[in-house]
């Protein structure tokens, strides 16, 4: 028998066929396969690394490609030009590992060199807000340590769409026309990024062969295609037409630094951050002070709930604030930091009843707003259980506006979170690393591992802390915890604060009541961030999440059904 339409919606109307509607509060669905997925906040460079997995290679490899890839789709938020940190899960030896590849001030750069220009604060455009871009050395790093298949096989998706072009996709294409003064700032960063003299429109397909030049010098020589040779050259003029002070040796001696991730354990789950000069000890000093509250009893996004995590991101960030720098020049406390008692200590200094407009850090041994929220996460798991959490960032929009000549990328503006206030722990001086807002992120409990993070300037450290009470305080799964409704506060005083529009106006109206300064935003803002999860459970089923505030995927490996 044949039904019709016009048959069925009779019938569904005298309710003789079945309908179900489950109720869901998140607009995506996760990905789950037994094998591989890789996630990034761009679908064709996800795919670019979902290739490789069915290449045969590993998550480091898929790392690799994805990220050369999304350097050149979305070249507002990351690229060569820029830092990189990663946290590795390697499944055959069940060791974390973790990669700083944050890059340093170049020499001659120091507080003297821009107060005798009459600067009085770190610029955030120009030569001298670059620092050795990171990116690189990092993917080297990673792929001598764990790569699986030949590194000169991994830019191949890079080249064939920086040659051939790909089309602009929609947020990115928005953060792309807010970066017009940058380019214009150079005929070289205005040939490079808005070819014919316009901005790329969303769908128009955008090609970049100066970076497929690059790319190919990368292939062939590794990391001295980069840091040696002519990009390194082209670098080092465009900076001294610029009247900065970048070297060849600033170049050619930078290398990344394998170090031990710091951690923290919430609720039974242990999560990890990178340590410093990197921000993310923030993320674990908040959650240490959440711990100390009913979080779940209080209920997800409940008025209690959000004006606790905004108080404890206040106090987590003055500490971070007051001591985090580059660990190579100054003394950073980091078990005082992290310990279970100065959470208890910052606790007690929480008035649940009101807003708190000023914090004081922990006596343990300023700066206020700062920009900067362009920047790239990726994580990938492979069929094997292997775990990559990969973060890597031009800081601000387009970074710095210095587009070295024949290259085809920015230059970031890192350097641009020095202070020149004399003494700090995060004090410009050469060779040093700035205090760094990009975070990659793990937690695992028993075989359950979830590998994640969240772009977005300073607003980094505080989503991981809500992502990582929505999984563990609130049970939800890693999609719905990734775009779940949140806050952000940018600035380190005042009772400012920033949240979505799906915050009931209930909830939002008893916080403004509590003293709380709400800026309410669209239902999924990019002020947020965006970001990606992987989680591995017990029975080897992987789950993948892309947040809904960004154009990208979280895209499976196929199976090799058709083998040469």
């Amino acid at each position: 028998m044949i039904i019709t339409t016009l048959a069925l919606l009779m019938l569904a109307q005298e309710g003789e066929v079945p309908r179900t509607e489950t109720p869901r509060p998140q607009a995506r669905s996760m990905t789950i396969t037994k094998l591989g997925i890789v996630a990034t906040s761009q679908t064709l460079a996800a795919t670019a690394g979902a290739k490789v997995l069915e290449a045969g290679g590993n998550a480091i490899d898929a790392a690799i490609a994805a990220n050369a890839a999304e350097g050149l789709m979305e070249p507002n938020a990351n690229g060569i030009g820029g830092d990189l940190f990663a946290i590795v899960y390697e499944a055959k030896t069940k060791k974390i590992y973790a990669l700083n590849s944050s890059g340093w001030a170049p020499t001659g750069l120091d507080v003297g060199l821009l107060e005798s220009k009459g600067m009085k604060k770190m610029p955030n455009l120009g030569i001298y807000s670059v620092t050795i871009p990171g990116a690189v050395a990092g993917w080297e790093a990673l792929h001598k340590k764990f790569g699986k298949i030949a590194w000169n096989q991994l830019f191949d998706p890079a080249i064939h769409y920086a040659e051939n072009g790909f089309p602009v996709t929609e947020i990115i294409g928005a953060g792309w026309k807010a970066s017009q003064k940058k380019f214009e700032m150079s005929e070289e960063g205005k040939s490079v990024y808005m070819p014919g003299g316009k901005i790329p429109q969303v769908g128009e397909v955008f090609k970049n062969p100066r970076l497929a030049k690059t790319f190919r010098q990368i292939k062939a020589e590794g990391r001295n295609g980069f840091y040696r040779g002519p990009v390194a050259e082209a670098i080092v003029a465009e900076s001294k037409r610029l009247g900065g002070t970048v070297t060849l040796g600033d170049l050619s001696e930078f290398q990344p630094e394998w170090v031990d991730p710091i951690s923290t354990t919430y609720r039974g789950w242990t999560v990890y951050e990178l340590p410093p000069n990197s921000a993310g000890i923030a993320a674990l000093s908040m959650l240490n002070i959440m711990e100390k509250f009913p979080l779940a009893d209080w209920g997800h996004n409940s008025t209690k709930a959000l004006h606790l995590m905004i108080e404890a991101k206040k106090l987590a960030y003055a500490d971070m604030l007051k001591y985090v720098g580059d660990p190579r020049f100054s003394k950073v406390p980091v078990a005082e930091m992290l310990s279970k008692d100065l959470a208890t200590k910052h606790a007690a200094e929480i008035d649940l009843t009101k807003a708190s407009c000023r914090v004081t850090p922990a006596n343990l041994i300023s700066m206020s707003r700062l920009p900067g929220a362009d920047t790239t996460y990726m994580t990938i798991t492979d069929a094997e259980g292997n775990m990559v959490s990969l973060i890597q960032s031009n800081f601000a929009g387009f970074g710095s506006g210095v587009v070295p000549q024949g290259v085809g990328f920015m230059l970031h503006n890192r350097g641009g979170l020095f202070t020149l206030d004399k003494n700090e722990p995060n004090t410009l001086a050469p060779r040093k690393r700035p205090l760094h807002t990009i975070i990659p992120a793990y937690m695992e409990k028993g075989d359950t591992r979830i590998a994640f993070g969240i772009m977005g300037g300073w607003n980094q450290s505080q989503a991981h802390a809500q992502f990582v009470a929505n999984v563990v305080d609130y049970g939800h799964n890693v999609q719905w915890a990734m775009e779940a409704p949140r806050f952000t506060k940018a600035s380190f005083d005042g009772c400012d604060v920033a949240i979505e529009s799906r915050v009931s106006e209930a909830t939002v109206g008893e916080l403004k009541k509590m003293g709380h300064e709400v800026r309410v935003l669209g239902p999924y803002s990019q002020a947020m961030g965006k970001g990606q999860a992987v989680m591995r459970n017990a029975e080897g089923v992987a789950f993948g999440a892309s947040d809904a505030r960004g154009d990208g995927a979280a895209v499976p490996q196929m199976p090799a059904f058709w083998k040469k």
